[in-house]
């Protein structure tokens, strides 16, 4: 197996010169999935408050997506299981049954931001009710997934998606004229006076250790083997950097056009609006096209997520033809869809409760994909190298404080 990996990357240094745009897909779909209403709203609130001043902060997440993206590409290669199965035969039963269902819950309780994102981005421009969009993207994710080959539809889905976003937030930003020395001044690290939250949260948002996870379970739909690896790193690095970019263009945006005004934005239909008394009602339009990709991407990936990952973890298989996998997948999406109608937004309950799963099921994946991408039998020559291990140990240790602040302000506030 050792020899046959060393083979397969070498060998892949020829299929990679052909294209890399061959290879895009798992990662692309996991950049899409994190990238929500939430994140949009984050970024466009911190750039209103900081402007561009932590945009250095945003830089060191998506880097340390980027590690555990690639390292779980890397298992998804080499390993003939899935993670969870991998981690069922490493530490037992209940470990991959834990993961399973920390993913659930933590998926399932966010999903209603991205169904009322995706309401909320279409109602803007149509003046029509957010619950009517709800409902009709609801039924729409539910039908793609009984389509033929849904991996293949999900993957040009997403593709298109970002394409969107990546569109809709590059005008945005040509349109308002950011500074370039203010933006080169934010990848110098500061922290200025309370901003700490904020910088907690982003990286809460664009350092999802669960996408990571899902993405070994994306290449082995893909199909992907030793021949792949190297191409397949690329293709990691590249989909989580578009996940950065997208983000680091909404920040700068919200700079240029909130922070003079003194404007801050409470949800990502606010920072489409400020646009238009500036540039005019199709500004709006375009700012609301890339929230409703953010948005709809997120719907469809982040259901995908938990339903899998539960599925895997109990046992009923993970592979997205499996009609037990898009039960539970409907399970998500329905959840989420349920509590956005009824509420309008997610209650503060269901959020402290997912921060709660967070703070132990995290830490938890991380450490896992680490041992795991460490286990020479499970990985051959895909094994992790030392600065894979240096950068996925520095970003152990920001979950765990993330975990640990969540303890502070459920516990102790």
């Amino acid at each position: 197996m050792n020899e046959g990996a060393k083979i397969g990357v070498a060998s892949n240094t020829k299929v990679g010169r052909k294209s890399i745009f061959s290879y895009l897909g798992p990662a692309l779909i996991t950049s899409a999935l994190v990238l929500g209403p939430g994140s949009v709203t984050l970024s466009s609130k911190i750039g209103a408050i900081y402007g561009s001043q932590l945009v250095w902060t945003l830089v060191l997440a998506v880097v340390l997506m980027m590690v555990y993206t690639e390292m779980s590409t890397r298992i998804g290669i080499a390993a003939k299981a899935s993670f969870i199965g991998v981690m069922k035969e490493k530490w037992g039963f209940w470990s991959g049954l834990l993961i399973g269902i920390g993913a659930f819950l933590v998926t399932a309780s966010f999903q209603a931001g991205n169904a009322i994102g995706t309401g909320l981005a279409i109602s803007t421009v149509t003046n029509m009710k957010p619950t009517v969009w709800i409902i009709v993207f609801t039924l729409i994710s539910i039908g793609l997934l009984f389509a033929k080959q849904f991996y293949q539809i999900l993957e040009k889905l997403m593709l298109v998606l970002v394409v969107v976003m990546l569109l809709a937030f590059l005008i945005t930003v040509i349109l308002v004229k950011p500074s370039i020395v203010d933006i080169f001044q934010g990848f110098i690290p500061v922290i200025p006076d309370g901003s700490m939250g904020l910088i907690i949260a982003l990286f809460a948002t664009s350092f999802s250790i669960v996408g990571a996870l899902y993405q070994s379970y994306l290449v082995k739909e893909k199909g992907w083997t030793l021949t792949d690896a190297a191409s397949g790193k690329k293709e990691s690095f590249l989909g989580i950097f578009l996940l950065g970019f997208i983000s680091f263009l909404i920040m700068i945006t919200a700079a240029t056009i909130l922070k003079p005004q003194g404007l801050v934005v409470d949800n990502a239909t606010e920072m489409g609006l400020a646009l238009e008394p500036l540039f005019g009602s199709w500004s709006t339009f375009v700012f609301m096209l890339g929230l409703f990709g953010a948005s709809f991407s997120s719907l469809m990936g982040n259901a995908t997520i938990g339903g899998s990952l539960l599925a895997d973890g109990f046992g009923l298989g993970s592979n997205l033809s499996n009609m037990k996998v898009k039960l539970l997948i409907i399970l998500v999406i329905l959840f989420g869809s349920v509590i956005g109608i009824v509420f309008g937004s997610a209650p503060l309950n269901l959020i402290v409760f997912a921060q709660a799963v967070t703070i132990f099921v995290v830490p938890f994946i991380a450490i896992a994909i680490l041992v795991v991408a460490n286990d020479k039998r499970v990985m051959g020559e895909l094994k992790n190298k030392w600065l894979s291990n240096v950068l996925g140990i520095i970003g152990l240790l920001v979950l765990i404080y993330l975990a640990y602040n969540n303890v502070q302000n459920i516990f102790f506030t």
